[in-house]
């Protein structure tokens, strides 16, 4: 095992990172029935509507491409450091329960918006969940904040959310014209859900800060690696470009092999942290969800004669009943209507219920695996408050910003 310098056994946030053992796990066991599911949706797709089929691959392979390579780069940057690095920096410079907040929600919106929800879940989780042991009042604010303010976030960049890319794969919109559009509620979105959860967690923020065993010296030295250099690259590519799904992905195909060559990565991490048997199960569902919406003009009438706010609330239901990634490929399967209110829908309703998105299952594996106890029951009764409450908010900036 690694040395651990805080004084508690289960910290993630000072395991060794070479350490496969005290690495956050975070592998699913459906995963390989999701991927057969996905794999016989997609064949059956290609058979019956082949034409349909080839036009819904070419709509969702970007963001999957995309993704993988946000979360390679992710997993070099935590292999850096990087994100131990912000944790232990928070939880030195916090005072009092309610400023480490503060600050783990400015770290979760940043890397939510450059690196993607997922892997701010995947690695910012553990991270906090050990910051708040250093004597900063419970752990429930960070827990739950964890993943609401995950999706909450997603709303920024274009790879910031798999969603964005297929709902605007119609036209695709660079990182700086995306969030040029949906900024307003982007903007409003993670600050109503941090100050529901403030709220709701308001006793949890224990007065100042109780003692709590010393982190002497810089307990993360962080240097200038390749996954701390990869980071504000893939920014860069994802803001600058159209179509940075392939770039994306070479860069953090590139980082990975650095470290694996050196030794320094297992194939067994990059394996689990790619997850590949989901994206490929998530990927076929897509298929052919988005293959029924072309060859089924039901989803395109009904959003046509919708609202803006209607478009959202459909959106938001459609997110839990089949998950966020197959809904947006049925919605926006042809030019949608209500494109930003989609995505507001899209992004911010999975907070309401585990089926919502990926990331609610990424959250509770590794949360449970860092030795806390989050609930689907509490998590979605917060959701129940927050994602109206966020969904009006980011609704109504996007009318007063002209883009609604």
């Amino acid at each position: 095992m690694g040395t651990r310098t805080c004084g508690y056994d289960d910290c993630h946030m000072c395991a060794d990172p070479d350490d496969e053992e005290s690495a956050p796990r975070w592998r699913l066991p459906w995963s390989w029935p999701l991927a057969a599911t996905g794999v016989a949706g997609a064949s059956i797709a290609l058979i019956t509507f082949p034409h349909q089929a080839h036009e819904a691959a070419g709509q969702t392979w970007a963001p999957f491409v995309l993704v993988s390579g946000l979360l390679l780069v992710g997993l070099v940057a935590e292999h850096d450091g990087l994100f131990r690095a912000a944790g232990s920096q928070l939880a030195r410079m916090a005072r009092h329960g309610f400023a480490l907040f503060i600050g783990a929600t400015l770290l979760i919106v940043a890397v939510t918006a450059t690196l993607n929800l997922d892997t701010s879940v995947v690695f910012l989780t553990p991270i906090l969940i050990a910051a708040t042991r250093q004597g900063l009042g419970g752990e429930r604010p960070l827990l739950y904040g964890s993943l609401l303010l995950a999706n909450a976030s997603s709303l920024f960049l274009p790879g910031s959310n798999l969603t964005n890319l297929i709902v605007f794969s119609h036209q695709p919109l660079s990182g700086r014209a995306f969030l040029a559009l949906m900024w307003p509620a982007a903007v409003v979105a993670p600050i109503v859900t941090a100050s529901v959860v403030g709220v709701w967690a308001r006793r949890d923020f224990a007065g100042p800060r109780t003692p709590a065993p010393r982190i002497d010296g810089p307990s993360f030295p962080l240097g200038l690696g390749v996954g701390v250099v990869a980071v504000p690259a893939a920014v860069v590519l994802v803001v600058a470009l159209r179509s940075p799904a392939l770039p994306v992905f070479a860069l953090g195909v590139l980082v990975s092999l650095i470290r694996l060559v050196q030794r320094r990565v297992s194939a067994r991490r990059v394996w689990n942290v790619l997850g590949a048997p989901v994206l490929v199960g998530l990927f076929g569902i897509t298929i052919g969800l988005g293959t029924v919406g072309r060859a089924w003009s039901g989803p395109t009438t009904l959003l046509s004669h919708a609202s803006g706010a209607g478009a959202a609330v459909i959106a938001a239901v459609c997110s839990v009943l089949l998950n966020n990634l197959p809904a947006a490929s049925l919605l926006a399967a042809r030019h949608p209507h209500h494109a930003a209110q989609l995505l507001v829908g899209l992004n911010l309703g999975p907070n309401l219920f585990v089926s919502g998105s990926l990331a609610w299952f990424l959250w509770l594996r590794v949360a449970r695996s860092s030795g806390a106890k989050p609930t689907v029951r509490q998590a979605a009764r917060l959701g129940a408050i927050v994602v109206p409450l966020s969904m009006a908010a980011a609704l109504g900036a996007l009318v007063l910003a002209g883009s609604g």
